[in-house]
C-alpha cells in the first residue's frame, strides 16, 4: 500500500512538472480529501513551485514535525503521515514566512468489520430436520457514511472458492437457503464479511467455525406439574442424540423484586429433560422457562412460559398468633382482639377458624372453655379478670391443617416481665425501636404496630431493638412490645406515638386576593394538619409583573395575609405563596390579577365629599333665594302718605339704629311738606337738630313746590324757596306729645282744615362740623301722582 501510493505521487510529480510550462504557475494539494483505512499509512503533496522560500504542514491546526516532510527540486514537498487513527483530519500546506495556506484536504479513515459471528438455526415453527437458516451479524464503526453494502462470503473444505451467502445495509444478514447452497455443514467453515461504499472497499478477518459450534437447536417445549411442596418441569428438544446442556429459570408472578432463579442440568445423548423446582411458596402462581444448547454452540431461544399455582404445604403455614387486650370494663369482663397470619387466599379449598379460650387455674389448665368461629385473619372474644390460654385451630377440608396458642394474663398479674426505657426513632419512613430487658428471663418479644386502632402488625424479635418497614407515610404509629417467657407472655409496654415522616408543609386551600389601583391584599388558608403536619415557620410572598423582576416578602407563620404596596395600576401581576417548614416546603397554585385604574375607594369618598357640598351649596342657594323672595315682597311705606322729619341721632333713641340711613353730609336739606294738622317750628333765633346740636350751614339748590291743580284755594301761588350758602332750611316736624315719628298719620286724601305756608324757613348759618343728624326722606313717583290728583 505504502509503495503503490509513492508511485502515484511521483506520477503526479512529473506530470505536473511536464506541464508547468504550459499553464500558470499554481499552487495545490493532492490527493484531494483521501479515504484511507485506519492504521495505515499516507503521504500528501503540496506543489509549492508557486512561491518562493520554505513551506510547512498543520494536522488540524497543529504544526506538523518538519522529518516528516521533504522537498523534490525545490518544487514539491511531500508529508508522511504514519499511523492515522483519526476519524477526520485537516491538512494544510502553509508558507514558512507569512503562514499563507497554499493548499489543503481532508484525510477521512474507515475501518473493517469486526467480531464477526454466526448461527445456524431453525425458522420460526421448524423444529425438525436440518435447520433452514444461517444468520451472521457483526460490529463496524464508520461515522461518516450512512449507506455502506455488507456483503458475506463462505467458504468450506468442500468449497474452496468464496461464495457469496448473502447481502444487506445493515449489520446483520440471514441467509434462507442455506441448506440447498450448502447441503451439509459439516466440518471447518470460514466467512468474510465485505464492506463497500464508492471510495472504498475493506474485508474483515476470516471467520472459522466448526458447523456443530453454531448450530442453535430448536427452542424446547415445556410442561409443568405441580405437586404439593414443589413444582416439576419436562421438556423435549429437536435432538437428542448428542450430549447437551439445558437451563431452567423461574420466578413469582407480580414480584417487584424480580428475584428470578435459575436451575441447570446437563442431559446425556437419550435422555429427557425434567427437573423438579423445590423452594416455591404455597398457593403461589410462577412463570417458568426452559432453553438448550450443545456443547460450545449458543443457546436456543427460551421455551414459551408456564404459569403455574403452586400447592398448600402444611409445612408452610406460620400462624403467628397474637393478640391485643382492652381495659376491663366495670362488668370486669375484656376484650381480646385475635389475630394471626391469613393463608393465602390463592390456596384452593375450603378454610374454617376456631377459637378455643380456655380459663387458668392455680394448677394449670382446669374450667370450662368455649368455641368461637372466626373469619380468615382476626376474632374478637370476651374473656373476664383471670387469666386464660386462646387457641386457634385451622381446618382444611375438614382436617386440622394448624394450631397455635397464646397466653392472655389476669388482670391480678402485674408483676409479670415488662420492658422500660422504650425509645423510638423515625428516618426515611422506617421507625426504629429500643428498650431495656426486664429483670426477669425472657425468650424474646413480641412488637406490635397500629396506625388507626384496627389494623395490626406484629413480629418476633430475639434482641431488645427492632425496625419496623413498610409503613404509610405521614402517619401517627403506637408501637408495644410484649416480652415473651416460657408458654407465657409479660405485660406490653407502648412507646410514644410517633410518626414514620413529618410533613413538610400544610397544603394550600384557598387564596383570596383583593385589588386596588396601587396595593392588592393577599390572604391564604391552608388545610387542616394532622398530627404530623410540619409547623409552618414563615410564608414567602413572590409576585412580579410580566416580565419585571420578581419580588418577595416574607410573612410570620402565625400570619396568613399581607398588603402588597406600591403597584403600578392597570397592570397584570401574578403572585403565589411558599410555606416554609423545618422539614421542607410547600407552594399555591400560581394567581393572576390585575390592578384597577382608579382607587374606588378615593372615587367614593370624592363623590360622597362632592354630593355633600352640592346639598349644602344647594341648600344655602334655595335659602338666599327664598329670603330674597321675601325681600322684594315686603311692602315699603310709601313717602307721599308721610310726614317727613329728621331721624333722631343715636343719642335719643340708642339701640335702634346703629347708623344713619340716607346721610348725605356734604348736602343741607329743604323740603317742603303738607302736613295734615299742625307744622312743626323752630324757635327763633335758635335752630338745632332734634339731638340738641346746631345744623351746619349748606348753600344747595333751589327747590320749587308747583300748587296742587286740585287745590280749591287759587290764591295758592307757586312758591320758590331758594337757599342760600349762608343759611340752612330747617325740616318741620309736626307736633307731638314727646315722641318723635318720620311719618304722618296714613290717609289717602288730605283734610279740608289743611293750611298751607311757607314749608322751608331759612335758617342761621351754622358750621359743618355741628350737624349731627341729617334729614331723610322718601320720594316716590305715588307721591307726586297723589298730589296732583288732589
Amino acid at each position: 500500500m505504502y509503495y503503490f501510493t509513492s508511485v502515484v505521487l511521483l506520477i503526479v510529480i512529473c506530470t505536473t512538472s511536464i506541464s508547468e510550462g504550459q499553464r500558470k504557475n499554481m499552487c495545490n494539494v493532492v490527493p484531494k480529501d483521501p479515504y484511507i483505512q485506519v492504521g495505515s499509512d499516507t503521504q500528501i503533496v503540496c506543489e509549492s513551485f508557486c512561491v518562493h522560500g520554505k513551506v510547512y504542514w498543520t494536522l488540524n491546526n497543529n504544526a506538523v514535525d518538519e522529518s516528516w516532510s521533504s522537498s523534490i527540486n525545490s518544487t514539491h514537498n511531500i508529508v508522511s503521515l504514519r499511523n492515522v487513527t483519526l476519524s477526520k483530519a485537516t491538512v494544510l500546506c502553509r508558507r514558512a514566512d507569512t503562514q499563507e495556506v497554499l493548499g489543503g484536504t481532508t484525510l477521512r479513515t474507515y475501518s473493517k468489520p469486526t467480531k464477526v459471528g454466526c448461527i445456524w438455526h431453525y425458522g420460526n415453527g421448524s423444529f425438525e430436520g436440518v435447520p433452514q437458516l444461517f444468520t451472521c451479524s457483526w460490529e463496524h464503526h464508520v461515522p461518516f457514511l450512512k449507506k455502506i453494502n455488507y456483503t458475506v462470503l463462505g467458504t468450506s473444505w468442500l468449497h474452496r472458492s468464496q461464495l457469496e451467502i448473502c447481502s444487506s445495509h445493515v449489520k446483520t444478514c440471514t441467509s434462507k437457503h442455506m441448506h440447498e447452497e450448502y447441503p451439509t455443514l459439516v466440518g471447518n467453515h470460514s466467512v468474510t464479511v465485505r464492506a463497500k461504499t464508492k471510495h472504498w472497499e475493506v474485508y474483515s478477518d476470516p471467520y472459522e467455525f466448526d458447523s456443530h459450534h453454531i448450530l442453535q437447536i430448536s427452542r424446547p417445549k415445556l410442561n409443568v406439574s405441580v405437586f404439593s411442596g414443589h413444582l416439576l418441569a419436562e421438556w423435549s428438544t429437536s435432538t437428542t442424540s448428542k450430549k447437551h446442556y439445558c437451563q431452567v429459570k423461574y420466578d413469582k408472578v407480580g414480584d417487584k423484586r424480580k428475584s428470578e432463579e435459575v436451575l441447570s442440568k446437563t442431559l446425556d445423548a437419550g435422555e429427557k429433560g425434567n427437573l423438579a423446582i423445590e423452594k416455591v411458596e404455597s398457593c403461589t402462581y410462577y412463570r417458568v422457562a426452559v432453553r438448550c444448547a450443545w456443547e460450545k454452540a449458543p443457546w436456543s431461544e427460551w421455551s414459551q412460559e408456564a404459569t403455574v399455582l403452586s400447592q398448600l404445604n402444611k409445612s408452610d403455614v406460620k400462624l403467628r398468633l397474637w393478640r391485643k387486650v382492652a381495659q376491663p370494663e366495670k362488668t370486669g369482663m375484656r376484650k381480646v382482639y385475635a389475630m394471626w397470619m391469613e393463608i393465602p387466599s390463592a390456596c384452593q379449598g375450603t378454610f374454617t377458624y376456631f377459637i378455643q379460650q380456655t380459663v387458668y387455674k392455680d394448677r394449670g389448665i382446669q374450667g370450662d372453655y368455649s368455641r368461637t368461629l372466626c373469619g380468615n385473619s382476626t376474632c374478637t372474644i370476651n374473656v373476664n379478670e383471670e387469666a386464660h390460654r386462646v387457641k386457634l385451630r385451622v381446618f382444611h377440608n375438614e382436617a386440622v391443617l394448624a394450631e397455635d396458642s397464646v397466653y392472655v394474663p389476669a388482670v391480678a398479674e402485674t408483676s409479670l416481665p415488662q420492658v422500660t426505657n422504650m425509645l423510638t426513632s423515625s428516618i426515611r419512613g422506617v421507625i426504629s425501636v429500643r428498650w431495656d430487658a426486664p429483670p426477669q428471663l425472657v425468650r424474646g418479644y413480641v412488637i406490635d404496630w397500629t396506625h388507626d386502632g384496627r389494623r395490626y402488625h406484629w413480629k418476633e424479635s430475639d434482641s431488645t431493638s427492632a425496625t419496623l418497614f413498610g409503613l404509610l407515610d405521614q402517619k401517627p404509629y403506637d408501637i408495644t412490645v410484649t416480652p415473651l417467657f416460657g408458654d407465657k407472655t409479660g405485660l406490653g409496654a407502648q412507646a410514644w406515638q410517633i410518626c414514620t415522616t413529618i410533613a413538610a408543609a400544610a397544603n394550600f386551600s384557598t387564596i383570596k386576593v383583593e385589588v386596588s389601583d396601587r396595593s392588592a391584599l393577599v390572604s391564604w388558608n391552608m388545610e387542616h394538619q394532622d398530627v404530623c403536619g410540619g409547623v409552618i415557620v414563615h410564608y414567602v410572598v413572590f409576585y412580579g409583573a410580566g416580565q419585571g423582576p420578581q419580588l418577595n416578602i416574607t410573612v410570620n407563620g402565625t400570619k396568613q395575609e399581607i398588603l402588597l404596596k406600591d403597584l403600578i395600576p392597570y397592570t397584570q401581576y401574578s403572585m403565589y405563596v411558599k410555606a416554609v417548614a423545618p422539614t421542607g416546603t410547600s407552594e399555591s397554585n400560581v394567581r393572576h390579577f390585575n390592578t384597577k385604574r382608579f382607587d374606588l375607594d378615593f372615587v367614593k369618598k370624592l363623590c360622597a365629599i362632592g354630593t355633600t357640598v352640592l346639598v349644602l351649596l344647594s341648600s344655602v342657594g334655595l335659602c338666599c333665594a327664598i329670603q330674597y323672595r321675601k325681600f322684594l315682597e315686603k311692602p315699603l311705606p310709601n313717602p307721599g302718605l308721610s310726614s317727613v322729619a329728621l331721624w333722631p341721632s343715636g343719642g335719643h333713641q340708642k339701640g335702634m339704629f346703629p347708623f344713619r340711613l340716607f346721610s348725605y353730609p356734604s348736602e343741607s336739606l329743604c323740603a317742603r311738606v303738607s302736613m295734615e294738622e299742625s307744622r312743626l317750628t323752630s324757635t327763633p333765633g335758635s335752630h338745632l337738630d332734634p339731638a340738641g346740636g346746631p345744623l351746619e350751614e349748606y348753600s344747595g339748590p333751589a327747590f320749587t313746590a308747583k300748587p296742587d291743580a286740585r287745590n280749591e284755594r287759587p290764591d295758592d301761588l307757586e312758591e320758590i324757596f331758594t337757599l342760600s350758602s349762608s343759611r340752612e332750611c330747617s325740616a318741620l316736624l309736626p307736633e307731638s306729645s314727646g315722641q318723635l315719628s318720620p311719618y304722618r298719620s296714613q290717609g289717602s286724601i288730605e283734610s279740608p282744615t289743611q293750611s298751607t305756608g311757607k314749608e322751608c324757613q331759612c335758617l342761621p348759618p351754622v358750621k359743618h362740623q355741628q350737624l349731627t343728624a341729617t334729614l331723610a326722606m322718601y320720594v316716590t313717583v305715588h307721591m307726586f301722582e297723589q298730589d296732583q290728583g288732589r
